[in-house]
């Protein structure tokens, strides 16, 4: 049955019209949402997408790369002839969006900040793609994995490392602080910090306010070593933690919340 055109508003108030996914020629510049298309079966609608997209990697080694999230090639996706181009906020740089919109039809924002924004980005692409059904069963999915989501009896002051050499980590308002919510995990950040990915050092101070460190896998390639390392210099417990699971939204953050349940029963 064909899907009927209607009004969509991305992230930031523009409205899409629907267009059937066999007209659809989409550039991809967020992994996440790369996955996700892939998941809403619009993989073939898919031309380019950057270097950082590798799921689903049996699909997606077949689309051409265009660059990575910020250094994008713009004459190589000018001559894919895309119809669509899905950004983030956080993750494109506005003036390379800005000159890619001067010849994309479409440009469509994403910016989920909290793990209940993956229903409207479902529903978003679903529309705008006209695949409502595929987006009503990740809609269903990601409610399902929500509602087993075992009670909290933990709660714990965790700080999130995502680099080192500076050591950063994440404010409280970012979608990583927001799923950690969901088990009652409180980030750490530094007084009066106004960034979104602050700088910290390491002190006595700060160990005697947190309950746990997190290594995340991404974008800094922590390891175990990294753990056992930093474990004996702080004396707080440290662990590893899968930052595709955490930091991930889309289709992935079903997955996502399913690993924060596992994460919930520990001490």
């Amino acid at each position: 049955m064909k899907v009927v055109d209607v009004d969509i508003c991305d992230a930031i108030g523009q409205l899409h019209r629907s267009m059937p996914a066999s007209e659809a020629r989409i550039v991809s510049l967020v992994p996440s949402v790369t996955e996700l298309l892939c998941d809403l079966g619009l993989a073939a609608s898919i031309v380019g997408r950057t270097g950082f997209c590798i799921h689903p990697a049996d699909i997606v080694h077949r689309i051409p790369k265009v660059g990575g999230t910020k250094d994008v090639n713009i004459e190589k996706i000018r001559a894919l002839s895309p119809t669509h181009l899905i950004v983030n906020i956080d993750e494109n740089e506005k003036p390379t969006v800005d000159r890619l919109a001067q010849f994309i039809p479409n440009v469509v924002v994403t910016h989920p900040n909290a793990p209940q924004d993956n229903l409207s980005l479902y529903r978003l692409l679903g529309d705008i793609f006209q695949v409502p059904s595929a987006a009503d069963r990740l809609i269903r999915q990601f409610r399902q994995a929500l509602s087993a989501m075992p009670e909290v009896t933990h709660p714990q002051k965790v700080l999130y490392c995502i680099w080192k050499d500076p050591w950063m980590t994440v404010s409280a308002d970012t979608y990583i602080a927001n799923m950690l919510r969901l088990i009652a995990w409180e980030v750490w950040v530094p007084e009066k910090n106004t960034n979104r990915y602050p700088v910290f050092d390491w002190s006595a101070d700060l160990s005697a306010q947190i309950d746990r460190v997190l290594l995340s896998t991404e974008p800094y390639r922590f390891t175990q070593a990294h753990v056992n390392a930093l474990e004996q210099q702080i004396g707080k417990p440290v662990q590893l933690i899968d930052g595709e699971m955490i930091s991930w939204y889309g289709s992935r953050a079903i997955q996502g919340v399913r690993y924060l349940a596992g994460l919930a029963t520990m001490g």
